[in-house]
């Protein structure tokens, strides 16, 4: 070979051969997508894992500050068949916009279902930023058309958790008979004359 030809010749065509992903046989190459596949579905999950599980600290912790502020919600949970708590519904304003909050239901302190509650301004009579809610479904037949139902609307058959004359905290008794009783708490416990009429409770998946 020419010295010559071989100084003369492109510097580009003495570099080495750019490295190649060699996937090997077509069985490889199925494995590793698999393998990939599986990773990102485990991230999603993960995902979900980790939502459910935020939503679940949030929903005891409303449990614990629930029971603390009204104790007598704490009977009405060892009666009731099931137990519906959305620890933060946030509000655009009283008379405008709409508001939302996410739960879960729980049967014999288990969580066995997410929900989330959505109303317009206006069937909301609470007229607060923020506050939470907690439903208390007393007879199984109650909490059976709840979780069968496309989208749960509460409506004037819903009981409260009211004061008497004295003061003191009770179910206001000329809603005794009602299968449904809701509790209306904020920062500084039970908010009283709260009303929920018009709120729709719709079963999540997060």
């Amino acid at each position: 070979m020419n010295r010559t030809d071989d100084i003369s010749r492109p510097a580009a065509s003495r570099l080495p051969a750019p490295l190649v992903p060699h996937l090997g046989s077509p069985s490889r190459r199925a494995l590793l997508l698999t393998g990939a596949a599986a990773l990102l579905a485990g991230c999603v999950n993960q995902g979900f894992n980790s939502r459910r599980a935020r939503i679940d600290r949030k929903v005891r912790a409303a449990i614990d500050f629930m029971y603390q502020e009204i104790p007598e919600t704490r009977e009405l949970a060892a009666r009731a068949a099931g137990m519906l708590v959305i620890p933060t519904v946030t509000t655009a304003g009283f008379g405008i916009g709409g508001s939302y909050g996410s739960g879960a239901l729980l049967i014999n302190d288990v969580i066995v279902g997410y929900y989330a509650v959505t109303s317009l301004s206006y069937g909301l009579q609470i007229g607060l930023g923020q506050f939470g809610i907690a439903l208390f479904f007393m007879t199984p037949e109650a909490l059976e058309g709840f979780r069968t139902s496309d989208g749960w609307v509460a409506g004037a058959n819903v009981g409260y958790i009211v004061k008497d004359s004295g003061g003191q905290l009770g179910v206001d008794t000329a809603r005794l008979t009602e299968p449904v009783i809701a509790v209306v708490f904020g920062e500084a416990g039970l908010i009283v004359g709260a009303r929920i009429e018009g709120t729709k409770y719709t079963r999540i998946n997060p």
